[in-house]
């Protein structure tokens, strides 16, 4: 796999001075256990979505010094000699575990464990919260919108909306919750996410009249192709694009105005024009509320775009990388103890944790368990963490699909009310179980 320079510098400064004051005080080599979690969701969000795993397993991967980054440091006296020829040597060789890409997740959930010395854990802080902030930004909101949707498909279309890497990894997790498409090439060449367009206004615009452009896009196209008709007039639009296509069009878009009513008068046209099986695709800054109030309306599908790649309105997860045990001294058998915040207002929880969702006797979930050390799983419960990095290679790849198909599951075990949109509180409780409780 080309990693190009590698992701070593995708980091904050101050995970390379805390390693060179930790590799001068001799406590750089102290096994040490992080954990990533979020204190709340957003505010009204009654589950979260793991997303990104699979792009951090590759960031592990490519996380190593290369000639000029390391000669970047030096000119600019970042870190001292000692320092960077430690980090000429390094390779993450620790062990990551955490909840399955496409999993849900609630307040305080574990949903990343890295277990490593000090200087080779913590350096991971910044790029981990780094992918896992967004991605499941981007996967929670998408979910929403797959809820409100119904069983409806919906295209990805936000890469004009954001930064140009962020919007292949927004196209990414966008399929993992559940989203049909995306409009994103890149996504589809890196990750195998399906991709569709057609046209947009500016097609239209460019032909003599809007019966020219549409001939043009169905002689390239076919007649199964989406024809956008609000440039001018809808209702002569969409009879155009009939008389053309015949009732095989496959589709008309609309992009502005009142989506609802434009769509059941076109779908009446349409009908009456005995194109019954004419797809009608809305578009036009959608979110998850745009999309429910449309649940009457003659849609078939559902474009979105800037609402999605920044998250509806929650454009990162809070998610924070913690220090939760660490040795007393240096080597695999120095016994590891809890350590923790006590922080006003960001206190954590110390000790390794595993957690499990404990279903019922109808397969829903009622809560998440979070056990100090190893879980005690009941007959019901699911646990939660699987195998992600051992020894510093990776274990975990799995196809998008997996992720995705993973995600549907978790979201049919959650109780009824985790899908309202409507403001609530988490859908499952969070318990500790054991001796796992703040200091």
């Amino acid at each position: 796999m080309d990693h190009g320079d590698g992701t070593a510098l995708l980091t904050d400064q101050y995970e390379l001075t805390m390693l060179q004051a930790a590799l001068r005080s001799g406590t750089a080599d102290r096994r040490a256990v992080f954990e990533v979690f979020a204190r709340s969701l957003p505010a009204g969000r009654r589950y979260g979505v793991v997303a990104g795993t699979g792009r951090l397993l590759d960031a592990i991967e490519a996380f190593c010094f290369e000639p000029a980054q390391l000669e970047f440091l030096a000119a600019n006296d970042i870190v001292d000699e000692p320092t960077l020829q430690w980090l000429e040597k390094y390779r993450f060789t620790g062990n990551v575990h955490g909840y399955a890409e496409g999993d849900c997740f609630f307040p305080e959930s574990p949903i990343l464990v890295v277990e490593g010395t000090f200087g080779e854990a913590v350096l991971l802080e910044t790029l981990a919260l780094s992918i896992l902030n967004h991605d499941c930004a981007i996967a929670s909101a998408a979910s929403r919108m797959v809820q409100a949707a119904q069983d409806r498909p919906l295209i990805e279309m936000g890469s004009r909306r954001t930064h140009e890497r962020a919007a292949v990894a927004a196209a990414r997790a966008a399929y993992i919750a559940g989203f049909a498409t995306t409009s994103n090439l890149e996504a589809g060449r890196l990750y195998g996410v399906p991709t569709a367009g057609t046209s947009a206004h500016s097609f239209t615009l460019l032909h003599d009249s809007e019966r020219h452009a549409f001939e043009a896009q169905l002689a390239s196209l076919g007649a199964d192709t989406t024809l956008l008709v609000d440039t001018y007039d809808v209702e002569r639009a969409v009879g155009t694009g009939v008389e053309l296509a015949g009732p095989a069009l496959g589709g008309v878009r609309l992009d502005s105005g009142d989506l609802g009513a434009l769509a059941r008068r076109v779908r009446e046209q349409l009908d009456a024009l005995g194109a019954a099986g004419t797809r009608i695709v809305v578009t036009g800054d959608l979110d998850e509320y745009g999309i429910a109030a449309l649940a009457a309306a003659p849609v078939d599908g559902y474009g979105v775009g800037t609402s999605l790649v920044t998250g509806s309105g929650a454009p990162t997860t809070s998610l924070v990388y913690k220090l939760v045990a660490r040795a007393d001294g240096p080597g695999e058998d120095a016994p590891v103890r809890p350590v923790a915040k006590r922080s006003p207002g960001k206190p954590s929880r110390g000790g390794r944790k595993t957690a499990v969702r404990r279903l019922d006797g109808h397969g829903v979930a009622h809560a998440e368990a979070i056990f100090l050390g190893e879980a005690a799983p009941g007959p019901r419960d699911r646990v939660l963490h699987v195998p992600l990095v051992r020894d510093g290679e990776v274990v975990g790849r799995e196809p998008l699909t997996a992720s995705r198909e993973r995600h549907a599951r978790a979201v049919a075990e959650l109780p009824a009310s985790a899908v309202r949109l409507s403001r609530g509180e988490p859908a499952v409780p969070t318990e500790f179980v054991g001796d796992g409780t703040r200091p």
